[in-house]
């Protein structure tokens, strides 16, 4: 007799032992896909091993077997599996997530029996690729790029190359193919005809795939390289289970393959530095082609009386410097994270702050629609005439964002253009002052007089330890678009982040967080985990919340370390509300075993608990 260990694209661990029917045994493989009959429904199910013993007793019958050839290499099964132990989830919902919908859906590939090619007998795996990873920091990292590419395909081993956006990746795609002459594919997730391109690429012998997150997956014979473009955006982070980091996924695939990952960005990570101090990570450095910039920071506490009882939103220097530029006709970007008139909107008479019905935080105000409008669940209405609450006459706005900077803007240089500049490619001669959010650093090729930063506060205040560093990586990716001047506004104006900007150190930077880091034993030294729990009944998120983490505080363990029990950031979410349990572990991979062992005991109705391992 004939079994078949199977695992299933559900949050339920396996592996499950089915019986093969004696007509299907020279039908299935390692790595092929079967239909099974799991809790009276039937199911794609990814077959992991065979065996000629079970212990189970009542066994079920494979209903079908579903591919001639395999889907699933053991390469890519090893990768799916560690992925599952890092990750803290299902080794089924790992393989999903590698493979395209229509494959998860149990679509039939037409194809003859047997593995898609390996191509081992070409003598390729004598042509060894040195595989330590390297960080190359730069503005103008594509040309170093396109050497190494064209350095894999010279020893006939494919390349995946990742990017944070679908354009960046459609524009290196042309730049690549004009450059070395070769046919390159492109790979992300929901694409028209998936399938289609995902076959293309396994049936290469080498190739090069450029895409977003998900093309970490694709399944390229003989890989011989894998570039990160801008590594340290949070893109790369999955926001649904498994919550995987195409970085740290990229390394586990170069260890299995025997490839070599470059990571590239205007600034590096803190994980990336860490691994460079341990000399467990090359460092390449691009010279800049324009001079660094000379950059300013204007303490807000410390502002004249003038300006602190004009109420403006632009110091005073900022304003001058801007009217000298425009003078010399030059051109200014204007930055602020923040994007419609202004953040909140409330009555002045009863306090009552108009909130998403859905996800319970501000709703902003976006003035060219006259409509307030959620950003997380695109919730919008009319700006009401009355308060619903008190019936009073008059709603106050506060905050700011790129309209109200707009507006305050024409006010005060009524002679200038004045653009709020969107994720499409605008021309620099289409006006004099750009106002963006930080979809302005994914734009190439532009050069600006001044760069006057607004608002900044926000983001290196928000309650996240990273805060800092997300910070740092958009003021230097800003600093790499002019060679003239930036002007940033700060009631934090000795921030280690700024004195870094202004000496153009990052050293300083990084050190003196990574000094922090480790006085707070945060990542990168050891793996913050975040165990989130949701539902739409409030009392019943917080019963269980609290349930749980009395339990797992009881449980003796020196792999993990429960560090606190919180409200969701935010608290309230697309109709579910959210608590957060904080961990700390040295060990990914035994932390989750460990929660997965533990989080089985609890069953809770209406609540779905997910693990976030190296939340970013």
């Amino acid at each position: 007799m004939l079994y078949a260990k199977v695992v299933l694209g559900l949050p339920i661990d396996g592996p499950f032992d089915y019986l093969v029917p004696p007509g299907m045994e020279d039908k299935i493989s390692i790595g092929a896909r079967a239909w099974v009959n799991f809790r009276n429904k039937k199911e794609v199910a990814y077959v992991v091993g065979l065996s000629n013993k079970t212990t189970i007793k009542k066994i079920k019958d494979i209903l079908a077997v579903i591919d001639r050839a395999l889907v699933l290499d053991e390469q890519m099964l090893l990768l799916t599996r560690r992925l599952a132990e890092y990750y803290c989830c299902s080794w089924g919902e790992a393989i999903e997530t590698a493979l395209p919908d229509e494959l998860r859906r149990g679509k039939e590939i037409k194809e003859n029996r047997g593995r898609f090619c390996f191509f081992e007998g070409e003598g390729n795996q004598s042509k060894k690729i040195e595989t330590s990873p390297v960080f190359i920091q730069g503005q103008d990292r594509m040309p170093v790029y396109l050497s190494r590419i064209k350095g894999a395909l010279g020893l006939k081993r494919s390349v995946i190359v990742l990017f944070s956006d679908i354009a960046e990746a459609q524009r290196a795609r042309e730049l690549i193919e004009r450059s070395l002459g070769v046919e390159v594919f492109t790979a992300f997730r929901k694409q028209p005809k998936e399938l289609e391109v995902w076959e293309k690429i396994r049936k290469a012998q080498y190739c090069v795939v450029v895409g977003t997150r998900s093309n970490i997956f694709s399944p390229v014979n003989n890989l011989g390289l894998i570039i990160i473009d801008q590594e340290a955006d949070q893109v790369y982070k999955q926001e649904q289970v498994p919550h995987y980091h195409a970085r740290q996924v990229a390394l586990m695939r170069a260890e299995i393959e025997g490839a070599k990952v470059v990571l590239g960005g205007s600034s590096l990570s803190l994980e990336s530095f860490y691994l460079a101090q341990k000399n467990k990570l090359e460092y390449e450095f691009i010279p800049p082609k324009l001079p660094y910039p000379e950059v300013k920071v204007i303490d807000l506490r410390r502002l004249p009386y003038s300006d602190r009882k004009s109420k403006s939103i632009f110091s005073k220097y900022l304003a001058d410097t801007i009217y000298t530029v425009l003078g010399d006709k030059g051109k200014v970007l204007l930055f602020i994270n923040r994007k419609g008139f202004a953040t909140s909107a409330a009555c002045h008479n009863c306090g009552l702050a108009l909130k998403c019905p859905r996800c319970n935080i501000n709703l902003v105000f976006h003035f060219d629609e006259n409509e307030l409008e959620c950003h997380h669940c695109n919730f919008k209405m009319f700006l009401p005439k009355i308060c619903p609450s008190c019936n009073a006459g008059y709603i106050k706005y506060s905050g700011i964002g790129t309209e109200k900077v707009e507006s305050d803007l024409a006010r005060i240089f009524p002679q200038a253009r004045i653009k709020i500049m969107d994720d499409a490619q605008d021309d620099l001669s289409s006006a004099d002052i750009f106002v963006s959010t930080s979809s302005i650093i994914k734009h190439k090729g532009l050069n600006f007089d001044l760069i006057g930063v607004m608002v900044i506060d926000n983001s290196l205040n928000r309650v996240d330890f990273r805060a800092a560093e997300k910070t740092f990586a958009i003021l230097m990716s800003l600093a790499g678009m002019t060679s003239k001047k930036i002007i940033i506004q700060s009631a934090n104006a000795n921030h280690h982040c700024f004195r870094a900007l202004i000496k153009n150190d990052p050293q300083i930077f990084l050190k003196e967080e990574l000094k922090q880091r480790r006085q707070l034993d945060f990542a990168p030294f050891k793996h913050m985990i975040l165990l989130k729990i949701r539902g739409e009944s409030l009392d019943k998120v917080k019963k269980a919340s609290r349930d749980l983490f009395e339990r797992l505080n009881k449980i003796k363990t020196a792999s993990l370390k429960i560090l606190s029990l919180n409200c969701g950031q935010p608290a309230k979410l697309r109709g579910n509300y959210y608590y957060q349990i904080l961990m700390r572990a040295s060990s990914a991979q035994k932390a989750s075993h460990f929660l997965k062992l533990h989080l089985k005991e609890g069953h809770f109705s209406g609540i779905i608990v997910t693990v976030d391992v190296d939340p970013v």
